[in-house]
């Protein structure tokens, strides 16, 4: 069975943000991921980990204004001396999380401009940030995202993910393959997870329902043969990471919690692959 991180953007939001740490522990979770730390002090995260003996996989770069709109700001021309600082940042909360991996944000693509300027700028950023993280022992991910949820993104496809991957050329530049998005852009989940995974280049999976982004047993994706089929590609590569629950509980508010949609976790079935 994959290892699992409770996403903490997204689950227990029927507690306070630093409650949510206790709450993923006492429903048996032994890592978490989220989107942004920057709220709260490095040490402060640092403290709610280590007490309910949790490890943090993964969270976000700065992402630009995010409240005014923005995703991300790697591909976007004349925001590099941002995008850098913003980096730099992430790491200082690594070092302090003890967290191996930051997903950086492509962006969304503004209006007018080529998309070869944008790949550039995109590249540059990438490789630039893959070198400042392999000095402090971390990885560096970039995710293809859905065009229903987020019109306008700049990455969307497994493929061209990879490509950007390989034309880099840096062993700590990694694809986050969310799976979610995947099924919304590209479909044939079982084929794309044999397929990438042994090359070395997935650095994390993350999961939820579709069309609805509820719990994984919920929706059109057989999430429980999924996960047979990344145990058996696992076990012939050796990837030993983490699948992050990056889904909306249907029942994730009072006097209800994200423990009452846990049962897939529970109870696992795994069909054969």
């Amino acid at each position: 069975m994959p290892r699992f991180a409770a996403n903490l953007s997204m689950l227990y939001n029927e507690h306070g943000f630093l409650d949510r740490f206790a709450a993923a522990a006492r429903d048996g979770f032994k890592a978490v991921e989220f989107l942004f730390p920057y709220a709260f002090a490095p040490a402060e995260l640092a403290a709610r980990l280590q007490d309910n003996g949790l490890r943090q996989v993964l969270f976000n770069a700065p992402p630009g204004d995010w409240d005014g709109g923005e995703r991300g700001i790697a591909c976007i021309p004349g925001r590099e001396a941002e995008f850098r600082d913003g980096f730099l940042r992430a790491l200082e909360y690594a070092q302090a999380l003890d967290c191996p991996r930051i997903h950086v944000m492509a962006g969304l693509a503004p209006v007018g401009r080529r998309r070869e300027e944008l790949k550039a700028t995109y590249m540059e950023n990438l490789g630039w940030a893959a070198r400042q993280a392999a000095k402090a022992g971390r990885s560096v991910l970039l995710e293809p995202i859905n065009t229903r949820d987020m019109p306008g993104f700049f990455l969307n496809f497994q493929e061209e993910a990879h490509r950007i991957v390989e034309d880099i050329g840096a062993k700590n530049l990694l694809v986050q393959m969310d799976l979610y998005h995947c099924q919304i852009m590209e479909g044939d989940l079982a084929a794309r997870i044999r397929k990438y995974l042994p090359t070395g280049r997935v650095g994390h999976f993350q999961i939820a329902g579709v069309p609805g982004r509820f719990e994984p047993d919920v929706g059109e994706v057989n999430y429980a043969y999924l996960f047979g089929v990344i145990d058996e590609a696992a076990a012939q590569c050796g990837w030993d990471g983490w699948i992050g629950c990056e889904y909306k509980p249907r029942r994730g508010a009072v006097p209800y919690g994200t423990g009452e949609g846990l049962g897939w976790l529970r109870s696992p079935v795994l069909p054969g692959v």
